[in-house]
């Protein structure tokens, strides 16, 4: 009993301990922002974000960025829902393989995305001089149409995830139901389907919207060639561009903070409202309506244009200007070159510096973020108690926030002169920031396999007298090895890609492969810019195909 009890109390301080770590990495810090865009000079002045947002310039930023992120989900829904539509209900879902392939321009970082689309639709791009009949799309194109279809083709991943899982949830038989009352696609997609559909939609258009106003790759390549301000991009102004203005970057930070916010809670009520249970005991069938012939070529070919717009030609323009020997020239065979590579992978070349500082950086990050991770989530459990559904609110607190105001926070915070530890200007300042802003994967994921594991094995493990040290180790450990496996990987990909916080913290003369391509697109040296891209991305591609083999070989051998 005295056992039981000592257990009990350690399992009540780890919890608590979790909370405040998780308090000082993730809440201190945007409470910071609050404080500082209240306070200046010294006084407590609470209508300084009003007066900020006053100014008729932030109030059209704040308009710009919250219509880009509506007309982003209308773009999103116009590519995804039909995507979700088609993969359910014809023989391209059989494609398993069609779901990785589809996920290819979410995990392409969008800031290189914009720079492929750049680079083809531009004057004298690949689009002219592989079809100078179309260059007049040119000025069509570098637009704020051009911007929402960017953002659109790399966010529609999000949407059809969830639509394509809420589909296959539905099942046949309400559909079929109303076919045999005689209703038609339509009068059965407006009165059947859609509203089933509003819960997971308002979810992804939630994340899409949030994704949307927190961007900062697309906006500060493709929106600063077209003029279109958002708030990321004024807030990034203000603390990289003398003179630095601290008070404005974080007035416009809390504004942005609490629309995020505002969009999280207007998403839950819309989920509470609009929840419908759809699985039961009878489990869900696909419809038994067959889909005509020519829906089957008609999904098909929407698919692969899909795929040919959203991820062929911007990897078609960033390998293409990474193997070009002059840009004058264009695509000519005679104009082919590796030199690029070579002089990227020199051996203490400023750019090989870069993609080391990358790869370094990340692995210490996803390390530190995979036990951080796995230590919250054991602590969060099945989320019975108020310290352990706060621990799940804080933890995933950084997925719901744009970088940007994250970093800020965390600049704010371990730059003030009562700090203690001297952090900020420092390479644990990077190492930091990359943890705090991906550790929700790792949580996620080792939460999803601890909550898959019967309760009954850690008791059999206590009944033959195991303590909580051995079980944790024998039991529980194994089990969860595979979701940290994934947490790790996840967020070494998204951390060696990462730009906004890598741009506000880095120390002086210091790259990573995100800035050193961002500088070189910016200087005109597109060619190295988009060689390092090329790399970047193939060496996480190279890393994640190898985890996946890994996978499915300890899945064969334990089968």
């Amino acid at each position: 009993m005295n056992n039981t009890v000592l257990q009990r109390q350690f399992k009540i301080w780890s919890m608590v301990l979790a909370l405040l770590v998780l308090g000082l990495l993730i809440v201190v810090p945007l409470a910071e922002i609050f404080i500082q865009s209240v306070y200046r000079d010294g006084q407590l002045t609470w209508s300084a974000p009003f007066r900020t947002l006053a100014n008729s310039e932030m109030v059209v930023v704040l308009l710009s960025s919250i219509w880009l992120g509506v007309c982003v989900i209308l773009g999103t829904t116009v590519l995804a829902l039909p995507l979700a539509w088609v993969m359910v209900n014809t023989r391209l879902g059989r494609l398993r393989w069609l779901e990785i392939v589809f996920l290819i321009p979410f995990m392409t970082p969008p800031y290189i995305g914009s720079m492929g689309w750049i680079l083809f639709m531009q004057k004298n791009g690949y689009l002219e001089q592989l079809a100078p009949g179309l260059a007049g799309l040119r000025e069509a194109f570098f637009s704020f149409g051009g911007m929402v279809a960017i953002m659109s083709l790399h966010l529609y991943p999000f949407l059809y995830l969830l639509l394509r899982g809420a589909l296959e949830r539905i099942g046949g038989n309400m559909e079929e139901a109303a076919a045999v009352m005689g209703a038609p696609f339509l009068y059965r997609f407006r009165r059947v389907i859609a509203p089933l559909l509003l819960s997971a939609f308002g979810m992804g258009a939630m994340l899409v919207f949030v994704k949307t106003i927190a961007e900062f790759g697309t906006p500060v390549t493709f929106g600063k060639r077209i003029g279109y301000q958002v708030m990321t991009s004024e807030i990034h102004k203000y603390i990289s561009s003398w003179p630095i203005d601290f008070g404005k970057a974080t007035s416009l930070a809390s504004v942005l903070l609490s629309t995020c916010l505002l969009v999280w809670y207007a998403q839950s009520l819309l989920n509470r409202k609009y929840t419908y249970g759809l699985v039961g005991g009878k489990g869900v069938r696909h419809s038994s309506m067959s889909s005509g012939r020519w829906l089957q070529w008609t999904g098909g070919i929407y698919a692969v244009l899909l795929l040919l717009v959203s991820v062929g030609i911007p990897y078609f323009s960033i390998i293409a200007a990474s193997t070009m020997k002059l840009r004058g020239v264009g695509l000519a065979w005679n104009n082919f070159t590796i030199d690029f590579y070579k002089e990227l992978l020199r051996w203490n070349s400023p750019s090989m510096k870069a993609l080391i500082n990358s790869l370094w950086l990340s692995l210490a990050a996803s390390t530190i973020a995979v036990v951080l991770g796995t230590w919250f989530a054991v602590a969060i459990g099945r989320s019975k108690s108020r310290i352990q559904q706060s621990i799940d609110l804080f933890s995933l607190l950084p997925n719901t926030v744009p970088g940007i105001v994250l970093v800020v926070g965390l600049i704010l915070l371990w730059n003030a002169p009562w700090m203690p530890i001297p952090l900020y200007n420092t390479y644990g300042m990077v190492i930091l920031t990359y943890v705090v802003l991906f550790v929700p994967y790792t949580v996620q994921y080792v939460k999803s396999a601890f909550t898959q594991i019967d309760p009954s094995l850690f008791q059999a493990g206590q009944v033959f007298g195991g303590k909580p040290g051995y079980i944790f180790r024998r039991v529980l450990l194994p089990l969860i090895i595979p979701g940290m496996l994934a947490g790790w990987m996840m967020t070494f990909t998204i951390a060696s890609r990462e730009l906004v916080g890598s741009l506000l913290i880095l120390p002086p003369s210091v790259q990573t492969s995100a800035t050193y391509i961002y500088a070189q697109f910016e200087q005109g040296q597109v060619s190295l810019g988009m060689a390092m891209a090329v790399i970047s991305v193939g060496i996480t591609t190279i890393l994640l195909m190898l985890l996946e083999v890994l996978g499915s070989r300890k899945k064969w051998n334990t089968a």
